[in-house]
């Protein structure tokens, strides 16, 4: 009787089975389908979780940041001269004859030089402001994301590449109106472009004009990055939300 029973209950479980519905037979293949299916892609992180526009326009806010800071910096009075690390010394080859000429009293000379090689500089540098304001607005998501991610001088590089030659041109004329007035300038020209044809002196260093140009844009540049640096190495501080997610998510990377 008990078998008899046995055989009835294996009857019914596997006629009711045939009658379930498709989508109901098997619920632990169906489990077993999902307990296998591949985990999703962790979220991206860091500059990987930012849109190619929140990154050009982040670095473009930084650089902007920079440009005007530095610009208002350097171009006001004394922004050369009474700042001992951005002063602009005599060229090399006066350097090396400065105390001799002291000794013979022409230190006043030299003096005079100095100041005016820095004035110079301060009445250049806001010429490269509209310069470098167009670099920066016509950067590529390329180059933004090249700088984000760079190294210590991917800002002045980028400048540099995108700027010196105009500002170099645009710097000359300003520098040499300013410097002609020192007779220690004119001399110092007729002395350096004749030992610059026997390579002598460095060609950059062939007259006044070239030299102070070319230490102004050194330190233009630098000073942008380092305002970039600045943001970079503290983005909490930054100012904007924009710089704050940008400059942060490049620390978190």
């Amino acid at each position: 009787m008990t078998s008899l029973n046995s055989r009835c209950w294996l009857i019914l479980a596997a006629g009711l089975t045939l009658t379930l519905p498709a989508h109901a037979y098997d619920w632990s293949e169906m489990l077993k389908g999902v307990l296998k299916a591949p985990a999703s892609q962790p979220a991206a992180t860091g500059v990987d979780a930012l849109s190619s526009s929140e990154i050009s326009a982040g670095l473009k806010e930084a650089l902007t940041q920079g440009v005007d800071t530095a610009v208002a910096q350097l171009g006001a009075k004394d922004g050369f001269f009474a700042n001992s690390a951005l002063k602009i010394p005599l060229p090399p080859s006066l350097q090396k004859a400065e105390k001799t000429m002291r000794m013979f009293g022409m230190g006043a000379q030299a003096d005079e030089l100095v100041l005016s090689m820095n004035r110079a500089a301060e009445a250049a540098v806001p010429e490269a402001k509209p310069l470098l304001l167009g670099a920066v607005k016509d950067m590529t998501l390329e180059d933004a994301r090249g700088i984000l991610t760079g190294g210590k001088t991917s800002a002045t590089d980028f400048f540099r590449k995108k700027t010196e030659a105009t500002l170099t041109e645009r710097f000359g004329p300003i520098v040499k109106e300013t410097t002609d007035k020192v007779g220690l300038a004119q001399q110092y020209n007729q002395f350096a472009g004749l030992a610059a044809q026997f390579n002598l002196v460095d060609k950059k260093q062939a007259n006044v004009e070239q030299y102070v140009t070319q230490q102004t844009l050194d330190r233009l540049y630098t000073l942008i990055g380092e305002k970039e640096a600045a943001i970079r190495a503290n983005p909490l501080q930054a100012g904007s939300d924009l710089l704050k997610q940008v400059f942060g998510a490049v620390m978190n990377r």
